[in-house]
């Protein structure tokens, strides 16, 4: 009877405040399904590093007045070196014909390009590839051969600087939109305990315990709270299928970036629903201890 009695209350403070509720619930589904996007896109991330860094390597430029004594001594250092964890020797040939199949699809650029206007170098892959100082270091711009090195990792840090960036912003704006959340569901609580006033002065007075006259408001807020989780799941669901399986079907084929598996939707899932579950309840309890006398 206390159990049925709690669900019919429940069930009635959502259909009182229907408008109420609907706005609580779309609202908890923003915010949580921003939450869940901003972790699928700290997943993507963590990724992409494993994917590119693996793949990062240190050119090494030689002048065009390198002597092959020079050469040598390179070579020699290259391969003593404990932080190298290998090397390719790249003529001014292979360089060329490696330049003409990157830009096949650019034939004016192929043909005003000279064939030894490409150095020669040494692609080094490094053991670590973030102690890119120590190559820089062990070879310097302009001396011994050595025209420049350059380090891919450079422009990967910018890369993934911005990709951060844009896992921040939409972490931060997921929290903004939480504490909307959060405030509508204590304004929504204040006004179905309201509306409810006499119903929960007569349970009182026949000596029912405010834990049991708090029970079915919070209940509504955590039922709204579910059920914007489950909203939430549901767009990542929507977003995978229709954007990211579809519109970037062609960059995750050829290994640009990395897939969003199903996997992460799942792990991710119950978090989104804790969160929103926990949060709501939370905070329909806070409400109703510091603003409402039951």
């Amino acid at each position: 009877m206390r159990v049925n009695f709690v669900l019919s209350e429940v069930a009635t403070g959502l259909r009182r405040n229907l408008t109420m509720t609907v706005a609580m619930v779309l609202t908890t589904a923003i915010s949580l399904g921003l939450m869940g996007t901003g972790l699928l896109i700290a997943g993507m991330i963590s990724d992409m590093k494993e994917i590119y860094y693996d793949k990062v390597q240190v050119s090494v430029f030689l002048a065009d007045d390198v002597t092959d004594q020079q050469r040598s001594a390179i070579e020699q250092e290259l391969a003593g070196s404990p932080e190298v964890a290998g090397y390719i020797y790249e003529s001014k040939d292979e360089a060329y014909a490696r330049f003409q199949q990157q830009f096949s699809q650019q034939p004016e650029l192929v043909q005003n390009t000279p064939a030894d206007a490409l150095p020669e170098s040494f692609r080094v892959e490094l053991v670590n590839p973030e102690r890119y100082e120590v190559i820089a270091a062990a070879f310097p711009n302009g001396q011994d051969g050595v025209d420049q090195v350059r380090d891919e990792g450079d422009f990967l840090d910018r890369l993934f600087s911005l990709l951060n960036g844009a896992r921040n912003a939409t972490i931060a704006v997921a929290v903004v939109q939480a504490l909307a959340a959060l405030l509508l569901i204590s304004n929504t609580i204040q006004l179905a305990a309201f509306n409810r006033r006499n119903e929960t002065s007569i349970m009182r007075l026949v000596g029912a315990s405010r834990w049991y006259t708090q029970l079915p408001f919070i209940l509504e807020a955590a039922l709204a709270g579910l059920i914007g989780a489950l909203l939430a799941i549901g767009g990542l669901v929507v977003t995978k299928l229709l954007f990211v399986d579809k519109t970037l079907a062609g960059p995750i084929r050829a290994g640009i970036i990395p897939p969003v598996d199903w996997g992460a939707i799942a792990f991710i899932s119950p978090v989104i629903a804790a969160a929103g579950v926990g949060l709501a309840g939370i905070a329909a309890y806070v409400t109703l201890r510091l603003y409402v006398r039951l």
